[in-house]
């Protein structure tokens, strides 16, 4: 049994955890970060232990990482839309099951995005606007469809 556990972290994620003897574990944070490049720390144990890998190649391979899509406000929003969505019950990928509805949680994403709208009046590109806008009307119709009852049943 482990008493306490104290995590520390800085640029290369370590943890240790007492079991009243001195031993403890050390985890290495090695996700890539672009082209920036840490030196292994000197004299600690476990630096001989094998990398995480990543799906299609070995840890530490240059190119493998996809450039991330710029996140943007219309990307924030529509990323908190989707959320909701699946918190109602929508199968965004026919791949993957089905969530379980959870309308407590669906409800607090819609007052999220309400409360972003309101904060965010007069400071948004029209576009912006229009997308904040148009995902919290699409939200709040599909929420009030079913806390009312009136869909049972997710759209296919």
């Amino acid at each position: 049994m482990v008493p306490y556990a104290t995590v520390r972290y800085d640029s290369s994620v370590e943890a240790q955890a007492m079991d009243g003897q001195g031993e403890g574990f050390v985890v290495r944070d090695r996700r890539g970060r672009g082209d920036e490049r840490q030196a292994e720390p000197t004299g600690t144990q476990g630096s001989s232990s094998p990398g995480i890998t990543q799906p299609g190649g070995s840890a530490g391979s240059p190119g493998l990482h996809e450039p991330a899509p710029e996140v943007t406000f219309s990307s924030f929003v529509f990323s908190l839309g989707t959320s909701a969505l699946m918190l109602m019950g929508e199968q965004l990928d026919p791949h993957q099951p089905r969530m379980p509805v959870n309308l407590s949680q669906a409800k607090e994403m819609i007052d999220i995005l309400s409360v972003l709208e309101a904060k965010t009046q007069g400071n948004l590109s029209p576009e912006e606007q229009s997308v904040l806008t148009d995902m919290l009307y699409a939200l709040r119709m599909k929420y009030v469809d079913l806390a009312s009852g009136k869909r049972t049943a997710p759209s296919p």
